[in-house]
């Protein structure tokens, strides 16, 4: 259990300017801002590798008014971008964190090519859904694994050092209640402990932990769970153990498109394309542009906790341009048929309702009409022979609750005083998408780790 420790003064192992504690996006982006000015660091990460959450997602980073849209001609401006985040969590996410994170993560992305040779592109053949623009921005690989591989090979020429199999399991304050070190565990319950004048908390939520999860979004409580193990919600535990203050512990990012029962990401660009989904009786159940987020609980409210992807040939070209969908066609999960028939036979559903729904998506493509689940669909998008299907369930991929933070991700207590020398970013700060699944805005998770992680560690490189 994740705890505090009152040690003053501080008898160490390791001494540092700054500790960080985790080694996705968030921590790796923090680590560079910090080691740039000179001062020493240490990525301390739980597991035998740096990856986070961010390893396990498609990489994209949401930004607006970047140098890599204006290479490309893409218009977008920041505004726009604000008006899309707040719309998609009904207004109830806090405006100025909303714009710190908006100006933060554009000014990470530009800084992350200037200075760190990592190249960036916009995804400009679809919009993910609550987007205006086109403002997913890419490694060259398009994968969440390239971009901490990119982020990893730029900290290392930073000679930035990295722990893995490092545990913190606790933090260590003064008599005062500053931040001055942690104490840590490695596999072999070998004990450590270091001193650190600051420390980033960049170890994300606490989706990972099902006591937590049962306790605050009851209804994701037996859902499966496709984010990284370690987020096992040391940053709520500390906060609240050292009074800082805590909002939103009820939102999370959920998807309703992972293959089942092979564990694989199936892109939602097949949704937004012209693509539907079915349950068992061959129906649909949801309108799919309503986002891939509050999709899963729709998914894991059929029978079964299951739902069929349909989709055509166009499709599957498109869904090949990711790496996840091309180890889906691999695995076998991706079934394939000249007709709406043998599709329906191949997956076991009902034939004749499957061909209905069809029919009916066709209809309303052609008559321009919107459904009864609010969806339009489109004349130029409608599916044709062959067609293919993937089976897939509903899952959690992270919390978006956290610890509150003012503008240079220092953490709060409840009285608006700041907890001196801690800091939080990504998934271990509170998000942008408000208390509810719903909220979530494609690349939110991302947009926090990057954008929270430049300010925290450009607030300390500048603050020694």
């Amino acid at each position: 259990m994740a705890g505090i420790v009152i040690e003053s003064p501080i008898s160490a192992d390791i001494e540092i300017d700054c500790l960080i504690i985790g080694g996705g996006a968030a921590g790796l982006t923090a680590s560079l801002a910090v080691a740039q000015a000179g001062l020493s660091v240490l990525i301390a990460e739980r597991q035998d590798r740096v990856s986070g959450s961010t390893a396990l997602s498609s990489g994209l980073i949401p930004a607006a008014d970047t140098n890599a849209q204006r290479r490309q001609q893409l218009e977008d401006d920041t505004d726009q971008f604000f008006s899309n985040i707040m719309a998609k969590n009904n207004h109830q996410a806090d405006t100025a964190h909303v714009w710190r994170c908006i100006n933060g993560v554009r000014a990470a992305i530009n800084w992350l090519e200037t200075d760190h040779d990592i190249p960036f592109h916009v995804l400009d053949s679809f919009l993910y859904p609550g987007h205006s623009h086109y403002r997913m921005h890419a490694v060259p690989e398009v994968t969440g694994k390239d971009l901490v591989r990119r982020l990893e090979h730029a900290a290392s020429k930073q000679e930035i050092p990295i722990s893995c199999n490092l545990k913190i399991t606790n933090l260590v304050v003064s008599d005062a209640g500053n931040i001055i070190g942690a104490q840590a565990e490695r596999p072999d319950g070998c004990q450590e402990t270091i001193a650190a004048k600051m420390i980033i908390l960049a170890c994300n939520g606490y989706g990972g932990n099902r006591d937590l999860v049962a306790r605050y979004i009851p209804e994701m409580r037996d859902a499966i769970y496709f984010g990284h193990s370690g987020n096992q919600g040391e940053a709520v535990l500390w906060g609240q153990a050292l009074g800082a203050e805590i909002a939103h512990l009820s939102g999370y990012q959920g998807h309703g498109s992972v293959a089942y029962p092979h564990g694989i990401l199936i892109t939602w660009a097949i949704m937004m394309e012209g693509g539907f989904q079915v349950n068992q009786l061959g129906k649909r159940f949801s309108n799919e542009h309503h986002g891939y987020s509050e999709q899963a609980v729709n998914v894991l409210s059929q029978s079964g906790q299951l739902a069929y992807n349909i989709f055509d040939a166009r499709l599957t070209a498109l869904g090949a341009e990711f790496e996840d969908f091309r180890n889906a066609e691999q695995a076998g999960a991706i079934i394939k048929a000249d007709t709406i028939a043998e599709l329906a036979d191949k997956i076991e559903i009902d034939g004749h309702n499957l061909a209905n729904t069809l029919a009916e998506c066709n209809r309303l493509a052609d008559t321009g009409e919107i459904d009864g689940f609010g969806r339009r669909f489109l004349p130029e998008k409608k599916l044709s022979p062959p067609f293919s299907a993937v089976k897939v369930t509903g899952t959690l991929f992270h919390t978006q609750g956290g610890l509150v933070i003012n503008d240079h991700a220092q953490v709060l207590r409840t009285d608006g005083s700041i907890v001196a020398g801690l800091y939080a970013c990504g998934g271990a700060a509170c998000g942008v998408s408000g208390p509810d699944v719903s909220g979530y805005l494609s690349g939110n998770g991302l947009l926090t780790a990057l954008a929270l992680g430049y300010l925290a560690g450009h607030h300390i490189a500048q603050d020694f």
